[in-house]
Protein backbone atom coordinates (compact mmCIF):
# COMPACT_ATOMS: atom_id res chain seq x y z
CA UNK A 1 0.00 0.00 0.00
CA UNK A 2 3.31 2.07 0.55
CA UNK A 3 3.75 1.88 -2.99
CA UNK A 4 0.38 3.34 -4.02
CA UNK A 5 0.55 6.28 -1.59
CA UNK A 6 3.89 7.04 -3.63
CA UNK A 7 2.34 7.00 -7.34
CA UNK A 8 -0.34 8.84 -5.98
CA UNK A 9 2.05 11.86 -4.76
CA UNK A 10 3.85 11.11 -8.11
CA UNK A 11 0.57 11.73 -9.92
CA UNK A 12 -0.45 14.75 -8.19
CA UNK A 13 3.24 16.02 -8.35
CA UNK A 14 2.73 15.62 -12.12
CA UNK A 15 -0.14 17.03 -13.04
CA UNK A 16 0.19 20.20 -10.80
CA UNK A 17 3.56 20.57 -12.98
CA UNK A 18 1.39 20.25 -16.05
CA UNK A 19 -0.65 22.85 -15.42
CA UNK A 20 1.92 25.31 -14.75
CA UNK A 21 2.70 24.39 -18.66
CA UNK A 22 0.42 24.79 -20.09
CA UNK A 23 1.45 28.30 -21.92
CA UNK A 24 2.92 26.24 -24.79
CA UNK A 25 3.53 26.48 -28.86
CA UNK A 26 3.96 23.30 -31.04
CA UNK A 27 6.20 23.61 -34.03
CA UNK A 28 10.28 24.50 -34.61
CA UNK A 29 11.91 27.53 -35.18
CA UNK A 30 13.54 27.96 -38.54
CA UNK A 31 15.46 30.75 -39.88
CA UNK A 32 14.54 32.23 -43.27
CA UNK A 33 18.54 31.78 -44.21
CA UNK A 34 21.82 33.50 -43.79
CA UNK A 35 21.14 36.11 -45.02
CA UNK A 36 18.45 37.89 -42.79
CA UNK A 37 17.90 37.82 -39.11
CA UNK A 38 13.92 36.13 -39.24
CA UNK A 39 12.64 33.29 -38.23
CA UNK A 40 9.38 31.32 -38.65
CA UNK A 41 7.57 28.95 -36.03
CA UNK A 42 6.70 26.07 -38.44
CA UNK A 43 3.85 23.06 -37.15
CA UNK A 44 1.57 20.83 -38.71
CA UNK A 45 -2.51 22.08 -38.86
CA UNK A 46 -4.89 19.79 -39.88
CA UNK A 47 -2.29 17.93 -41.95
CA UNK A 48 -0.55 20.55 -43.68
CA UNK A 49 2.86 22.37 -42.35
CA UNK A 50 2.48 25.71 -42.13
CA UNK A 51 5.06 28.60 -40.89
CA UNK A 52 4.18 31.47 -39.05
CA UNK A 53 6.49 34.36 -38.76
CA UNK A 54 8.41 35.44 -35.44
CA UNK A 55 8.94 39.31 -34.41
CA UNK A 56 12.23 39.45 -33.41
CA UNK A 57 11.42 40.68 -30.34
CA UNK A 58 9.24 37.27 -29.63
CA UNK A 59 12.18 35.13 -30.84
CA UNK A 60 12.73 34.27 -26.92
CA UNK A 61 9.47 33.87 -25.70
CA UNK A 62 8.82 31.86 -28.72
CA UNK A 63 11.82 30.12 -28.41
CA UNK A 64 10.67 29.42 -24.38
CA UNK A 65 7.39 28.06 -25.24
CA UNK A 66 8.06 25.70 -27.27
CA UNK A 67 10.03 23.99 -25.05
CA UNK A 68 7.64 23.81 -22.58
CA UNK A 69 5.76 21.98 -25.29
CA UNK A 70 8.96 19.09 -25.53
CA UNK A 71 8.75 19.14 -21.07
CA UNK A 72 5.16 19.00 -21.40
CA UNK A 73 5.00 16.28 -23.59
CA UNK A 74 7.27 14.53 -21.34
CA UNK A 75 5.43 14.89 -18.61
CA UNK A 76 2.33 13.51 -20.11
CA UNK A 77 3.99 10.09 -21.24
CA UNK A 78 5.36 10.13 -17.29
CA UNK A 79 2.02 10.81 -15.88
CA UNK A 80 0.60 7.82 -18.39
CA UNK A 81 2.86 5.51 -16.79
CA UNK A 82 1.73 6.43 -13.32
CA UNK A 83 -2.04 5.74 -14.73
CA UNK A 84 -1.24 2.85 -15.71
CA UNK A 85 0.69 1.40 -12.48
CA UNK A 86 -2.49 2.87 -10.51
CA UNK A 87 -4.90 1.29 -12.55
CA UNK A 88 -2.79 -2.62 -12.32
CA UNK A 89 -3.06 -1.71 -8.86
CA UNK A 90 -7.01 -1.42 -9.03
CA UNK A 91 -6.96 2.23 -8.14
CA UNK A 92 -10.18 4.02 -9.55
CA UNK A 93 -8.78 7.55 -10.88
CA UNK A 94 -12.34 8.30 -11.23
CA UNK A 95 -12.64 8.95 -7.11
CA UNK A 96 -9.74 11.47 -8.00
CA UNK A 97 -11.81 14.12 -9.45
CA UNK A 98 -9.76 13.72 -12.66
CA UNK A 99 -11.87 10.74 -15.16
Amino acid sequence: MAEVTEWMRKRDRLTQQIGDHLDFLAGSISSKGLRWEAYNLTSKMDGVTKSRYIPKGLLPVVRRMTKRHTKLKALLKELEDVNWRLTREGIELRNYGTV
